[in-house]
């Protein structure tokens, strides 16, 4: 078993996170991530109501009687979310953990401290890491430059942001953007990382509540078929090569183009109903990181992740080690 700091303060069997994602972190995906010994997030605003994230998480506890969390994503909208309304029903519901996205988390720290709740901040940049750590967050999720969803403007990738947050952060780091195997746990936690976040190889697994065409389109695909769209608005956000986002790219290289000439085809409602929930996969913006190209084959939680330790232990013990003659190398990560 990989044991590392992640996994002894958060008290998870295994150092792999399903991080929250709309539309398709909810009850059948938390528990089966829970269950195979990961951390998993139900996405708090999937949910229409605070009420209804409440029914959801216990609905999550009649499956599993694992740990899990809750994503609070935190941004600007059309219509105001009653962000306050859906922490109090995280803290009455006792979760452990909640991971924070989008703007600055420090409103609701407070509340979440004194209610004893860990909290993991996805993170894009180094100097944004380092104030969500001064701000007493528990954890990082950093997320490199292949990830699906926003990876930030400074378009750096994993290979480079993760050691360089690890030189400068003193709290454990969750890398995420591009993993989906056993090497890549490996290589993670060689960069000074503690844990792996992966979202898209959880969206191809049995128990992803999402249109089975959405999964064997995800394992048909290759490193190239994800597209950078609202990078005009300095929002870019990393999504699956479709005919949708092909037209996105287009309307925003014409002079003049504003959110507005994009918006129904970006409509996060239209993707989740028509892709996620139909199938219809060029009706609509999907997510999806580049780590398309190392899936292949759709599997359950349980496999997912009891394969990528397996291997990742074999890598460790079988060729790694063999690279030392005489000695064990020191390190933060014990393998029993």
């Amino acid at each position: 078993m990989l044991q590392t700091r992640f996994t002894r303060e958060f008290d998870i069997e295994h150092p792999i996170v399903c991080g929250g994602m709309t539309g398709v972190g909810r009850a059948e995906l938390i528990a089966a991530v829970a269950d195979a010994g990961a951390l998993g997030f139900l996405s708090a605003l999937t949910q229409p109501t605070p009420d209804a994230l409440d029914a959801e998480i216990r609905r999550t506890r009649s499956m599993t009687d694992r740990p899990f969390g809750v994503n609070v994503t935190i941004l600007p909208t059309i219509r105001p979310v009653p962000y306050n309304e859906y922490i109090q029903v995280i803290i009455d519901n006792k979760i452990p953990i909640i991971e924070t996205a989008g703007s600055n988390p420090a409103p609701y720290l407070p509340a979440l401290k004194a209610a004893g709740i860990r909290v993991v901040h996805k993170a894009v940049a180094v100097r944004h890491s380092l104030t969500a750590e001064r701000l007493g967050v528990d954890a990082l999720s950093v997320d490199g430059f292949e990830c699906a969803g926003h990876p930030g403007e400074d378009d750096v990738p994993g290979l480079v942001l993760i050691p360089a947050v690890a030189a400068k952060a003193s709290i454990p780091i969750i890398a995420s953007g591009g993993f989906a195997t056993g090497k890549g746990l490996v290589a993670a936690l060689a960069l000074g990382a503690d844990a792996v976040n992966m979202g898209t190889r959880f969206v191809a697994t049995a128990e992803a509540p999402v249109h089975q065409n959405v999964k064997d389109q995800i394992v048909a695909n290759t490193e190239r078929d994800t597209n950078l769209v609202f990078r005009k608005f300095r929002n870019t956000a990393r999504v699956a090569k479709n005919a949708i986002s092909d037209q996105i790219i287009e309307i925003e290289a014409r002079e003049n183009t504003t959110f507005d000439d994009i918006a129904a085809l970006a409509s996060g409602a239209r993707g989740r109903q028509s892709v996620l929930t139909e199938g219809n996969m060029d009706d609509g913006l999907w997510w999806a990181g580049q780590s398309q190209a190392l899936i292949t084959e759709v599997l359950t939680c349980k496999q997912v992740v009891e394969t990528m330790v397996a291997d990742a232990e074999e890598l460790i013990r079988s060729k790694l080690v063999s690279y030392f003659i005489g000695s064990q190398p020191a390190s933060a990560v014990s393998v029993r």
